[in-house]
């Protein structure tokens, strides 16, 4: 007799509390495999496959493309076992699912917490439904009527999914009165919705109001849900301006010399070196030196934590917003593996491939907004990190060079730092440092 698995939103990790459902990648009826990916989510930092640690047939799917769900909630049920596999299904799938299909297996890369004992799962016997060949063709959902007046039917309501209950709820549909579309009348949210519409669509307007709502929408101006990754940086640039007492100081800095180091690195053979990979460099030799500003504030102990590693987060603006992928280690690269790290972290981040370890644990940041052509900029630390480095575009300017006035490369530099880490005369020595490496790498060398 085959088990019916209720597999839930996993915990993504790094305080991700919820996801939004992107694509479906199996149907009611599909056969699935432990560990096959079951639908691909958004989260506030990523675009994720989701795999399922089960293996049988998928018998119900909970929630939409579109539906934001709080981790903890079902996503699909899977029948576990060879007795629950349509009659045509391969072999190999039917072992996988007849052997350790009923023994959830942990999500690598996921945010499991071994330090709680596993929670016992909850099984549910197959209704007759779940082994029909029907199963394989999903029903249409269909608008039900909701007669408000009329009795309730009697017995269970068939409702498995807490949002389609809440949904109810709150719009104060009942649930007793819908006859649901899915499997064995199983109340799905479309139900609910549908329910909701009817119960909500507005009487005919009077002329007078139909003439004036163009008016009043247009008053109202168009609103844009703060959520996903739009929540996500306005709820940590909030918390850094509420918590960060930061300062920021400037300097122009002549980076002619600097351009001319990169173009000769790049006319040899070998792979080509960016200007963020460089100034990515100075940035670990000077941090070396300052090692104040790679550090972090644990508010509970009080305590300033200066941090052993420098993990540079650097500002890459996509379709999405903006993101913050993380070079682990960056003090030991070179300006090739750091080159050749940012080109693939920035695919990664264009194609909405990064994961959310990809995007946390940075200890400062490289913030390059002069590829927007602007001077200067004074940002926002990304909490709970210490400084940020903003450099502007490289530009022609005039510039006194060896006591005469000469047309240079000149670039603006600014560091935005937490005064409870360090005083300004770090803040200003680190600064120093950094232009001095752009306007004479040679001092970089010798640091090295």
């Amino acid at each position: 007799m085959p088990q019916v698995m209720e597999f839930k939103l996993p915990d993504l990790g790094e305080g991700l509390t919820e996801a939004e459902i992107v694509r479906w990648l199996v149907a009611v009826g599909d056969v699935v495999a432990i560990d096959q990916p079951v639908v691909e989510v958004e989260t506030a930092k990523a675009m994720v496959e989701v795999p399922c640690p089960y293996g049988g047939v998928v018998t119900a799917r909970f929630g939409e493309e579109g539906t934001e769900l709080p981790v903890g909630a079902p996503l699909i049920t899977v029948a576990v076992g060879a007795s629950s596999l349509p009659a045509e299904a391969p072999a190999a799938q039917a072992a996988e699912a007849e052997g350790a299909g009923n023994v959830p297996r942990p999500l690598i890369g996921y945010g499991e917490d071994h330090s709680r004992p596993a929670r016992r799962r909850r099984v549910r016997p197959v209704t007759a439904a779940v082994s029909a060949p029907a199963v394989a063709a999903p029903v249409a959902p269909v608008a039900p009527a909701v007669p408000v007046a009329a009795p309730a039917p009697s017995g269970p309501v068939p409702v498995i999914s807490p949002l389609v209950r809440k949904l109810a709820k709150d719009g104060g549909v009942d649930l007793r009165a819908l006859t649901g579309s899915g499997p064995d009348g199983l109340i799905l949210r479309s139900d609910v919705e549908a329910a909701l519409a009817a119960l909500r669509a507005p009487e005919p307007a009077p002329a007078a109001a139909v003439a004036a709502a163009p008016t009043v929408a247009a008053a109202q101006g168009e609103r844009i849900p703060l959520k996903g990754l739009r929540g996500l940086v306005a709820d940590k640039l909030s918390r850094s301006r509420r918590e960060i007492p930061d300062a920021t100081c400037w300097v122009d800095a002549d980076a002619t010399e600097l351009m001319a180091a990169r173009a000769a690195m790049n006319a040899v053979d070998g792979p080509k070196i960016s200007v963020l990979a460089l100034l990515a460099r100075i940035c670990t030799a000077a941090l070396a030196r300052y090692p104040e500003l790679n550090s972090t504030v644990d508010l509970e102990a009080n305590e300033i934590v200066r941090l052993p590693a420098v993990h540079l987060g650097f500002a890459a603006q996509t379709e999405r917003g903006l993101m913050v992928p993380v070079v682990r280690d960056a003090q030991h690269r070179s300006p090739e593996s750091l080159s050749a790290e940012f080109a693939r972290l920035t695919e990664l981040a264009r194609t909405g491939k990064l994961t959310p370890a990809d995007l946390t644990g940075g200890t400062f940041t490289l913030n390059n907004y002069g590829v927007f052509g602007v001077d200067g900029s004074t940002p926002i630390i990304n909490h709970p990190e210490a400084a940020m480095l903003g450099v502007g575009r490289i530009v022609p300017k005039p510039w006194v060079h060896e006591g005469e006035l000469a047309v240079r490369k000149v670039v603006q530099l600014s560091l935005t730092f937490d005064h409870r880490v360090c005083d300004g005369g770090t803040a200003g020595g680190f600064l120093r440092y950094v232009a001095d490496c752009v306007e004479s790498p040679a001092v970089l060398l010798r640091s090295l």
